[in-house]
């Protein structure tokens, strides 16, 4: 779905396209005069219907305001965050905490980043791991109209994942870039910073992986990204 509603993005859409040069239905240099038909530029949008949120924890050697000791890393200083994807992995924001939270009460303050993206759909799925399997889970889920799917305690992981796979690939992403898999930063609003810049990038980057197969443009490379 569209992040924004109908009634604000087909005035804006048509003020866009007033803009653009012309662009044919076909490409003009086929060889055989043909082609598939060129996809409309106002095809991506956020799949907010399905959301994913999980927890990943990384080194602070530093320590810091959202820094605490590391129950995977022997006690060390270690930045735990609370991330949240839509259905494709796109980031929507995230809360800090030391790595010595637990995952499910980072849920709450996690899903309040959700009234920030403005209009939501109406049937709304969460995706989660074993970690939030409890009843106050679910019914925190309940209070706004939230579906919750959450693998269970003791069951084979990858079998009821389903789609809680963006936001583990979606952190992978973001421990490539250094200075958020080892921080040293000390200010919650510095790794926050950090954070917002590597989103962008990774938004980006998964813009144009998309767009390689769906739309054409003159430095378009020759293998998808």
């Amino acid at each position: 779905m569209p992040a924004l509603p109908s009634w604000l993005t087909e005035p804006l859409g048509g003020q866009f396209a007033a803009l653009l040069p012309e662009r044919p239905e076909y490409h003009p240099d086929h060889p055989l005069g043909c082609h598939r038909r060129r996809i409309s530029d106002r095809i991506v949008g956020l799949v907010l219907d399905q959301i994913a949120v999980g927890g990943s924890i990384t080194k602070a050697p530093g320590g810091g305001e959202v820094a605490g000791r590391s129950p995977v890393d022997r006690g060390k200083q270690g930045l735990k965050r609370s991330g949240m994807t839509d259905g494709y992995g796109i980031p929507l924001g995230r809360v800090l905490a030391g790595a010595n939270r637990h995952d499910s009460p980072l849920l709450a303050p996690t899903l309040d980043l959700l009234d920030d993206l403005g209009p939501l759909p109406d049937d709304i799925t969460v995706h989660l791991d074993a970690g939030y399997d409890s009843g106050k889970t679910r019914t925190l889920l309940d209070e706004p109209g939230l579906r919750g799917r959450i693998a269970y305690m003791g069951e084979k992981a990858p079998i009821q994942a389903s789609q809680r796979r963006h936001v583990e690939r979606t952190h992978a992403w973001q421990n490539a870039f250094h200075r958020i898999a080892r921080c040293y930063e000390r200010r919650a609003t510095v790794v926050d910073a950090f954070f917002d810049l590597a989103d962008t990038i990774i938004t980006v980057r998964s813009l144009i992986r998309r767009a390689w197969s769906t739309h054409r443009w003159d430095q378009r490379p020759n293998r998808r990204p």
